[in-house]
């Protein structure tokens, strides 16, 4: 059996888990809040080897080390590179780089048992229907301006909504509680979408409720 610990960390979050032979054994995630949001004890909770302790194992244990290379934001990935690339040395470990997108799609596929499936891809930059075919990653469509998740962050932005756990998080929480629906305006071009106009119109409305 094969035991792998993982670092993500593309933007504001940070995760390290652990798979061992297609099983997750931990999955922890810390969030960064920025101080206007609230005090950010990022730092400290992360100290710990929160992975280890929840999945019962120590160094030795482990077989080999993943780490997160991009794409993502740039100072994130170079912090949790440095991590990850002390850890694999003090515990003498190979580090394998593992690409964010892919990454996405194989842990989807590998979670639900899905045989050469098509994969809606939401991410925070990414918005993308892709499939597997002839040995390379194929998108037959994608947005052409911003993506759901980059959306989504931005309108947390605009109306003052938590970053923790996470704003989609928060944002669909909010609307189940709702009884009203809003048309928002979006356009399909083909394969391709475009969201920007949600976000355009969700910014002016706030500011003429202001």
């Amino acid at each position: 059996m094969t035991v792998v610990i993982g670092f993500e960390g593309s933007a504001n979050k940070i995760g390290i888990g652990i798979i061992r032979d297609g099983e997750v054994l931990s999955n922890p995630r810390r969030t960064y809040i920025t101080p206007g949001q609230g005090k950010s004890d990022c730092v400290t909770l992360t100290s710990r080897c929160e992975a280890l302790e929840q999945a019962g194992l120590k160094p030795a244990d482990i077989d080999c080390c993943g780490i997160h290379k991009g794409p993502g934001m740039g100072a994130p990935l170079v912090t949790v590179a440095l991590v990850a690339r002390t850890v694999a040395q003090l515990w003498g470990k190979p580090l394998l780089g593992v690409n964010h997108c892919i990454g996405h799609i194989e842990m989807g596929r590998l979670i639900t048992q899905a045989d050469n499936p098509t994969v809606l891809y939401v991410s925070g930059g990414n918005t993308q229907v892709i499939a597997y075919s002839e040995r390379r990653y194929r998108i037959f469509g994608e947005t052409i301006d911003i993506a759901v998740g980059n959306c989504l962050d931005r309108f947390a932005r605009v109306i003052k909504i938590s970053n923790d756990p996470s704003p989609g998080y928060n944002i669909e929480q909010m609307a189940k509680k709702g009884s009203q629906y809003v048309e928002l305006p979006y356009t399909v071009k083909g394969m391709d979408v475009s969201f920007s106009g949600i976000l355009s119109y969700i910014e002016v409305s706030v500011l003429l409720v202001r």
